[in-house]
């Protein structure tokens, strides 16, 4: 005679189908890094660093932010041209969620963080 092959399914507790619906309920909320915020939390104007270096200016913040990219130190002079590094520098739309340390703001003489 021939076996039937079994497959066994997971057994849930009553416990973890409650945690997923929780889950579920609340959605995934994330924060940004110590010493980090997103580029949404910041007001027009202010000045921004990334974790690679990347230095720029928030000028609006809808589900995008637009930026503009002032220096791009990851990108070497030996490699690039004149004319491709300009490609990476100027007014440009990224991730509204992107981590920055704030610098200060443009209004303010670029030596004073908006939020204090």
């Amino acid at each position: 005679m021939k076996q039937k092959e079994s497959t066994q399914h997971p057994v849930r507790t009553v416990k973890t189908k409650t945690l997923v619906k929780r889950a579920l309920k609340q959605g995934f909320k994330s924060k940004p890094a110590k010493g980090y915020k997103y580029l949404k939390d910041l007001n027009p104007g202010d000045r921004w660093i990334t974790e690679s270096g990347t230095t720029g200016i928030l000028i609006e913040i809808n589900s995008n932010a637009k930026v503009i990219i002032q220096n791009v130190p990851s990108i070497k002079d030996s490699i690039w041209t004149k004319c491709e590094r300009q490609g990476f520098l100027g007014t440009k739309t990224i991730a509204s969620t992107t981590e920055v340390k704030e610098i200060g703001n443009v209004k303010d003489g670029l030596d004073t963080l908006s939020s204090k």
